[in-house]
């Protein structure tokens, strides 16, 4: 018995530890500008970085996964409180070596009973998420509090400085398939009311300094935690807000919409016959998947699909320059499939005491805070 609990704990501290590596080694390739390894043009694969460089990464890896840990350890301990079993937080490392990324998927704990009561269910899934936006708040404030000189980004970018601080007028005139952060609320907050506006950094040099990268990001996961559809945090809050009933009611209505909008831009009357030919099929099949678990017959599916492609081309003919985050695409399918975007009920369905409606309002807040339409741009 204590060998097999001691291999479960070996298990967590090595994924932790294994995630602590690739998110250090990602932070520092977001740091430095560069992959650690990477093609010449003769498809040489070669070492860009020294891997004495790459210790550089722990002021993006640290603060990073204390706000995550702090959000998993935020439900572990409020079902231990319930005396629900359940599993210390999976760790999920990620690095390919080629090419940035950010070093994880993320973690997440196993329930292994049932739930029994709507209170239940709105604690463990509220604890999380307010204990990983309480410790980021203090990481966005040191971060916007501690900005470098302007002069920190010739290290990075040793060619920008023949313009001086000017750079951006002559760099990004053409800068296709430039990446930079989106913009949510708190964000915008800290760079307009906190931060020194002489040491702002560009938004596309934004991903070289690891604290501001590493508190965008803790918004990022908490805000896409925090999507009120299915068995998601903020799944959990609604349902314990409004019920089993209205909440299956109101997650597949929110599900079509973030399908309707992740997808806008997609169809359009501008796009050449040789390439509608394919992308009308493919997106209907992407489509028809997302939405056939969504619906109690394939025949509602089928409908939708067409409702979906009707609605965004239409929007696409009246609006050409509207367009939604493609990203999103891929965690609508994440959600359909393997997630799901209903609740199942709890035997005690007895409402919420008033204390809790109002940390439910405050989730709300905070999702609004933290969400950001379009998280991630590429130019």
């Amino acid at each position: 018995m204590l060998y097999k609990k001691a291999k479960g704990y070996a298990l967590h501290i090595f994924l932790f530890l294994l995630t602590l590596l690739t998110t250090t080694i990602a932070g520092a390739e977001w740091l430095y500008g560069r992959p650690i390894f990477g093609f010449t043009t003769n498809y040489e694969l070669v070492q860009w970085m020294p891997w004495q460089k790459a210790q550089a990464g722990l002021l993006f890896s640290l603060p990073f996964l204390f706000v995550l840990t702090c959000h998993e350890f935020g439900h572990y301990f409020t079902a231990r409180y319930y005396k629900i079993r359940v599993t210390l937080p999976y760790y999920i490392p990620i690095w390919l070596g080629f090419t940035s990324t950010i070093g994880t998927m993320g973690a997440f704990i196993k329930i292994k009973d049932r739930i029994f009561s709507k209170k239940e269910f709105f604690d463990v899934g509220i604890a999380g998420p307010l204990a990983g936006f309480v410790v980021a708040l203090p990481l966005l404030y040191y971060g916007f509090t501690h900005l470098p000189e302007p002069e920190y980004i010739f290290r990075i970018h040793p060619e920008y400085q023949q313009y001086g601080l000017d750079y951006p007028k002559h760099v990004y005139q053409d800068m296709a398939g430039s990446f930079s952060l989106g913009k949510n609320l708190l964000f915008l907050f800290f760079e307009t009311y906190v931060a020194d506006a002489r040491l702002l950094p560009n938004q596309y040099e934004l991903i070289h300094y690891p604290l501001l990268f590493a508190g965008y990001l803790s918004l990022f996961f908490t805000a896409l935690n925090l999507l009120p559809i299915g068995q998601l945090d903020g799944g959990h809050i609604l349902y314990g807000l409004i019920g089993y009933r209205n909440f299956n009611r109101f997650s597949p209505v929110l599900f079509f919409a973030f399908i309707l909008y992740a997808g806008l831009g997609i169809l359009s009357p501008n796009i050449p016959l040789e390439v509608a030919q394919w992308l009308y099929p493919a997106y209907g099949i992407y489509l028809f998947l997302v939405f056939q678990r969504t619906v109690p017959h394939v025949k509602y599916a089928y409908m939708l699909v067409g409702v979906v492609m009707a609605v965004q081309y239409g929007l696409a003919w009246l609006f050409p320059d509207l367009n939604g985050y493609h990203g999103w695409l891929l965690f609508g399918l994440i959600l359909s499939r393997f997630l799901g975007i209903f609740h199942p009920p709890a035997p005690d369905e007895r409402p919420l005491s008033m204390g809790r409606k109002i940390l439910g309002c405050l989730a709300l807040v905070i999702f609004i805070l933290c969400f950001s339409p379009t998280p991630f741009v590429i130019k």
